[in-house]
């Protein structure tokens, strides 16, 4: 069984066509779509993109899919930046009842047998939270007694749309990236399960993107034209950026 994950689509629906694209032409079994999903310019037509898609899909909730959730009930957190929690409120407003619904069907995590991987668990941040944040540098010794516990050998997480491969004792932990806000190179990253762990990138034309982008009422549309399609940060700005939020002892 080969399996795409798919993860921090973030509503940009340009780049999930085209790795839905790659998709089809890798012979996948089936997707799984790894959390904050539709946070971003295109929300709807991104979900339904994805639950229309005729590969078997699996999806897990993410920390701004539950932010999507709490707006829309009212329940409105301080604890995000005050850009983002604008977002949110755009995106709560202009979300169907339904697809709303949709989201709080997700899990937290969600557990696979992939050929030549075994047992594979899936998170969107780590298995226990869905907006901690760790790296490919953050000390082992702080991720063991998060990791050890864990009944697969391999853990997939997102979150931080940065992709590595990395060992915590005897724990694989690979982070997919994200489709629709890579950070370092421009275009779209993803993983295929199956037998290994393959990392992929995808390309699409990043100016016709920007450009349908910009044309949504998104509250901060050009930035993430700018700054999440074209010009993505460079992975060493963004890790020496996580630095002072990561997990510490």
């Amino acid at each position: 069984m080969r399996v795409a994950a798919l993860y921090d689509i973030h509503g940009n629906l340009p780049a999930l066509d085209a790795v839905l694209d790659d998709i089809r032409a890798a012979d996948v079994d089936q997707i799984v779509v790894g959390g904050d999903a539709v946070l971003g310019p295109m929300p709807n037509a991104t979900l339904a993109r994805l639950l229309e898609f005729d590969v078997p899909m699996h999806f897990i909730m993410g920390n701004c899919d539950r932010e999507i959730i709490a707006q829309h009930a009212g329940d409105e957190t301080s604890e995000l930046p005050a850009q983002v929690r604008e977002i949110v409120r755009w995106v709560a407003e202009h979300m169907p009842p339904g697809y709303v619904r949709e989201l709080e069907s997700w899990p937290p995590t969600l557990h696979l047998e992939i050929d030549g991987l075994g047992g594979v668990l899936f998170c969107h941040a780590t298995p226990r939270s869905d907006d901690e944040i760790f790296t490919e540098h953050t000390s082992e010794d702080v991720l063991r007694p998060i990791f050890e516990t864990v009944k697969a050998s391999v853990i997939v997480c997102g979150h931080t749309h940065m992709q590595f491969d990395r060992k915590v004792g005897a724990k694989r932990i690979v982070n997919a990236g994200s489709v629709g806000m890579p950070f370092g190179d421009p275009g779209a990253d993803w993983l295929l399960l199956g037998p290994d762990v393959e990392f992929r990138h995808t390309t699409y034309d990043l100016t016709a993107a920007a450009e349908r982008i910009r044309a949504t009422s998104l509250p901060y549309a050009n930035h993430f034209a700018s700054q999440s399609v074209l010009k993505p940060p460079a992975k060493e700005v963004m890790l020496a950026a996580y630095a002072k939020s990561e997990l510490t002892p």
